[in-house]
C-alpha cells in the first residue's frame, strides 16, 4: 500500500471517529502545533495567559470536529501539517485580538479565555480523545437534517459535484451550507475562532 493510501486510510478513520487514529494524530502532530506555537507567541501579555497546550488544545478540537464534518481535502501529510499549522497561527492571532480586546491594560492576570473552557486537559491524552469524541457526535446532533445529509455525503468521500447532483443544488451551495453550519455549531459549542 502507498504512502497515500495509508494517509487517505488515516485520515477516512479520523472522519469515522476512530479514536486510535485520533490518538495517533494528537501523539504524531501535537508536538509541531506546539512548537510553531511557541514560535509565534511573541508578545509577551499573550505569554502571560496563553500556553502552547492551549492553542494545540483548540486547534485539535477543531480540526476533529470539521474532519468529521469532511471539511478538509488532504492528500497527504505534508497538507495535514500546513492545516494545523494555519490553524494554530489563527487561533494565536484569534487569542490575542480577544485578550487584547477585553484586557486592555495588559496588566491584569485575572483574564480567563473563554475559547478553551470547554478543551480538554491535555494531561489525560485517552480521555481527552473521548472528550473529544463526544464533543463531535454533539456537534452532530445540532446538525439540521440537510446539514447532516451533507455532512454524510462528505465523509463519504463524495466530491462537491457529486453531492451537488444527490442534493439537486450547485457545489458552492452546497459546500457553504456545510461550512456555514460548521461555523454555526462551533460558536454553539464554544470552539469556534472569532
Amino acid at each position: 500500500m502507498s504512502e497515500s493510501q495509508n494517509f487517505a486510510e488515516f485520515i477516512s478513520r479520523i472522519r469515522a471517529g476512530d479514536t486510535s487514529a485520533a490518538e495517533q494524530l494528537v501523539r504524531e502532530y501535537e508536538p509541531l502545533i506546539r512548537r510553531e506555537v511557541r514560535m509565534k507567541m511573541i508578545d509577551s501579555r499573550v505569554n502571560r495567559v496563553y500556553d502552547s497546550i492551549d492553542f494545540s488544545q483548540a486547534v485539535m478540537a477543531s480540526f476533529f470536529l470539521r474532519a468529521q464534518q469532511g471539511e478538509f481535502e488532504l492528500r497527504d501529510p505534508r497538507d495535514l501539517v500546513r492545516l494545523l499549522v494555519t490553524m494554530a497561527k489563527n487561533k494565536i492571532a484569534s487569542g490575542a485580538r480577544r485578550l487584547l480586546s477585553e484586557k486592555r491594560d495588559g496588566q491584569r492576570d485575572e483574564y480567563s479565555p473563554p475559547m478553551f473552557e470547554q478543551v480538554p486537559d491535555v494531561t489525560d491524552t485517552p480521555s481527552r480523545v473521548v472528550e473529544l469524541v463526544d464533543l463531535i457526535q454533539e456537534a452532530k446532533r445540532r446538525l439540521t437534517e440537510e446539514e447532516s445529509q451533507l455532512a454524510e455525503y462528505r465523509h463519504q468521500g463524495k466530491s462537491w459535484e457529486e453531492i451537488a447532483e444527490l442534493m439537486q443544488s450547485s457545489p458552492s451551495a452546497c459546500r457553504m451550507k456545510l461550512v456555514r453550519a460548521f461555523d454555526r455549531v462551533t460558536q454553539e459549542l464554544g470552539i469556534g475562532d472569532e
